[in-house]
């Protein structure tokens, strides 16, 4: 007979971080950094570990919302199972629910970002969360094992050549400050360029900078990568470090950095580094060819291998609540 599943709360355990991210499928979404970020944007965040008598079978991170008696629960990048816990993901899956106690009106819903693995997919099927796909839920991925050459032989001629003129720049320097004052700094250079840019284009794209600054200079896994043209940041990238997949997560360049392309470049010195750090995959974020053309056709400039990024699942104990959540989410996404 199988062992009961337990579920402990770690919210305030100092070693979060650390069991996470012995995991395969460890990523920022999860860890706590991220979760004091959403914190402080008003959700309410708990940390719990799922074990049984032989030790921990996963780790959640989940942000929750209360609206009179209706709640909104939100898992980012988990759960993150062990190795023991693949093994029981519907067991987990169940004491998760369990322990939420869902109540008529309240919806759960739980978006991987691709770090997820095929027994824990199985799991949500089989709890009967339903999947949700929008335009939005597709990025671009490329394979980095292939390697640098064959990566910027199979980019289209514009790219390739800024990135030689880029290259053959003295002015340009690409920059990963590691010293927490030098990410400071660096990270004070995006925000300013990221407010800059919104204020140009007029969208909004949920990154509160002033929120999130002292946690994503402290954060281990967040690299920031500046391009500076004679000394001064013109382009400024963040890129989400896990073992196995990078991400390119946002990124602000001025006026210069078109002049000298140095937006492509930042995004190929990531390329770079994920591949000397033995990543296997670079998702590029994300695409929107309709409300964001711009920027789709810059990352497809790169790499032309679109595929589907969610996605989103959802739960709910009744199924017209279920159903209409992800009515409403498609009409928004599509």
């Amino acid at each position: 007979m199988a062992t009961e599943v337990a579920v402990v709360d770690r919210s305030d355990a100092a070693d979060w971080d650390e069991a996470v991210w012995q995991q395969p499928n460890a990523n920022i979404y999860a860890s706590r950094f991220w979760g004091s970020y959403k914190g402080r944007l008003g959700w309410s965040v708990r940390r719990i570990a799922l074990r049984d008598s032989g030790g921990d079978l996963a780790y959640v991170q989940y942000q929750e919302r209360k609206r009179g008696f209706l709640r909104r629960i939100f898992v980012q990048g988990g759960p993150i199972l062990t190795a023991r816990g693949r093994a029981r993901a519907e067991a987990v899956l169940a004491a998760f629910l369990d322990h939420l106690a869902l109540g008529p009106a309240d919806v759960l819903a739980i978006k991987h970002y691709q770090f997820h693995d095929a027994e824990g997919v199985s799991a949500l099927l089989a709890h009967n969360f339903l999947p949700v796909i929008t335009r939005q839920d597709h990025t671009i991925e490329i394979d980095l094992s292939r390697g640098t050459k064959a990566i910027l032989a199979d980019a289209n001629s514009t790219w390739r050549q800024t990135i030689r003129k880029a290259q053959a720049n003295p002015a340009l320097t690409s920059v990963v400050p590691t010293d927490p004052e030098e990410r400071l700094r660096a990270f004070d250079a995006f925000a300013g360029l990221h407010a800059d840019l919104q204020q140009r284009k007029g969208f909004a794209d949920g990154l509160d900078t002033a929120v999130y600054r002292d946690l994503a200079v402290a954060d281990p896994h967040l690299l920031i990568l500046e391009i500076r043209e004679d000394g001064a940041p013109v382009t400024v990238c963040l890129a989400h470090t896990a073992r196995q997949r990078w991400t390119y997560f946002f990124a602000a360049s001025n006026d210069r950095a078109r002049a000298t392309g140095a937006a492509p470049f930042a995004l190929w010195r990531i390329v770079e580094h994920a591949c000397e750090q033995g990543a296997r995959v670079l998702d590029l974020g994300g695409v929107d060819p309709i409300d964001n053309r711009g920027v789709f056709d810059f990352k497809r400039g790169l790499c032309r291998n679109i595929v589907q990024g969610g996605p989103l699942w959802l739960y709910a104990r009744h199924r017209r609540i279920r159903t209409g959540a992800a009515t409403l989410l498609t009409l928004r996404g599509g």
